[in-house]
């Protein structure tokens, strides 16, 4: 039995009337012997794999051995009992579907959107490249024992724009209908990024974030034939908590990075909004994961305000006031956000989707029917079924 198993119990909600939860941002971090299995062959033996000490478990891979975190396996805990470190032993393995779909009917998921894990933080770049499709492969093979219940992202290097179309192409005919890109473009060795972290392999950060002061730049005209592309496959566009990543680990910076990382998404989009790319492509959608909502409604006013002032000497070429394109264009996800749900009416704050963060340190899990109902006191139950379920199917194109 899981140590989380009395606390399933405890958070059970019998009397819900809002019906489904699409939970708009889980994870999927996939077990360590998944490498060797989906890696091309002539790359099987360079996978990571485990050391079991007696201190603990090791990941060795290219040489380094470290402790095995747990950060992002804390479901069902209480933070007073969260660990850092441990052994595979002490996870709840979220990775086997039966585990999984339990979970979720515990915890009263209908659905789920999954982010996760790849590519590997090595520096070799046909190992790094391989990594990414060899974590789409796994993933969708994951989520194929419930495809209407599990919906995979799928993350896609950005380094080479051609290089990136072609990987939303294959992703799209596989199924997928969201790919993951960092919140800037890569650099060519893809990578490499300004944005280290001390306890992450700068290719896992460099996923996530790219690099804001490469040369590639999303606001580069040559980005049009992959929005082109994207919208052509009809997949959406997603960035999870990339426009800066905490630093994971180091407990003197952690709780004040987690606020600032969330709202340096705010930089991103603005990117998109102002460079026009909207205008040009009004189909294109793009979700702002786990960076919460409260701040959307702020950011909208202030962004139009100041674009109001200043269109005139900056020769901006918007059609539109911004909020128009936060309306439109931009979803965003959230956890416990009460702020952003009483702002839902308000320019820029509609486009909002509840999620668990399951089974990451954030997460509602085992009581998320019971968070719902304290954070939604007093909101109209229609506006509740859209933000638990139908914006995040809107989002994905299921209606």
């Amino acid at each position: 039995m899981s140590e989380a198993d009395p606390a399933i119990r405890d958070g059970q909600v019998t009397e819900w009337h809002y019906g489904p939860i699409f939970d708009a941002d889980a994870h999927i971090d996939p077990p360590h012997d998944m490498w060797k299995d989906y890696l091309p062959s002539h790359l099987k033996d360079r996978a990571p794999y485990i050391e079991h000490a007696e201190d603990g478990d090791y990941i060795c891979f290219e040489g380094n051995r470290r402790p095995f975190m747990m950060i992002n396996n804390q479901a069902g805990r209480e933070g007073k009992n969260f660990k850092m470190k441990g052994r595979l032993e002490d996870q709840r393995k979220v990775w086997e579907p039966a585990t999984r779909l339990a979970d979720m009917d515990a915890d009263g998921m209908d659905a789920a959107l999954l982010f996760g894990g790849g590519p590997l933080g090595t520096t070799d770049d046909e190992l790094y490249l391989a990594s990414y499709e060899a974590y789409q492969n796994w993933v969708l093979d994951f989520c194929s024992v419930a495809p209407d219940r599990l919906y995979p992202v799928g993350y896609v290097p950005m380094r080479d724009i051609d290089e990136t179309c072609e990987h939303v192409k294959r992703l799209a005919r596989k199924g997928f209908r969201a790919i993951n890109l960092p919140a800037f473009p890569q650099n060519k060795k893809a990578w490499d990024t300004s944005s280290n972290v001390k306890n992450m392999k700068s290719g896992q950060v460099a996923a996530l974030t790219g690099d804001p002061h490469g040369d590639l730049q999303y606001s580069n005209p040559e980005f049009d034939k992959l929005w082109k592309t994207i919208c052509d496959e009809g997949v959406v566009v997603t960035f999870h908590l990339g426009a800066r990543v905490p630093r994971f680990g180091q407990a003197e910076f952690f709780l004040p990075d987690m606020p600032m990382s969330k709202m340096a998404m705010a930089e991103p989009l603005g990117i998109f909004i102002f460079n026009c790319i909207f205008d040009r492509f009004p189909d294109l959608k793009i979700g702002s994961m786990e960076s919460g909502v409260g701040w959307f409604a702020w950011y909208a006013e202030y962004i139009t305000r100041t674009w109001e002032k200043q269109r005139f000497w900056t020769k901006s070429e918007l059609k539109e006031p911004p909020t128009y394109y936060m309306d439109r264009n931009i979803y965003g996800s959230f956890i416990q956000d009460r702020t952003g749900i009483l702002c839902r009416d308000l320019p820029g704050g509609k486009n909002i989707m509840w999620s668990s963060d399951y089974p990451h340190s954030e997460t509602t899990f085992p009581k998320s029917r019971q968070i719902i109902l304290r954070d939604f006191e007093g909101v109209p139950e229609e506006d509740v079924k859209k933000i638990i379920n139908g914006n995040c199917r809107e989002l994905l194109g299921l209606d």
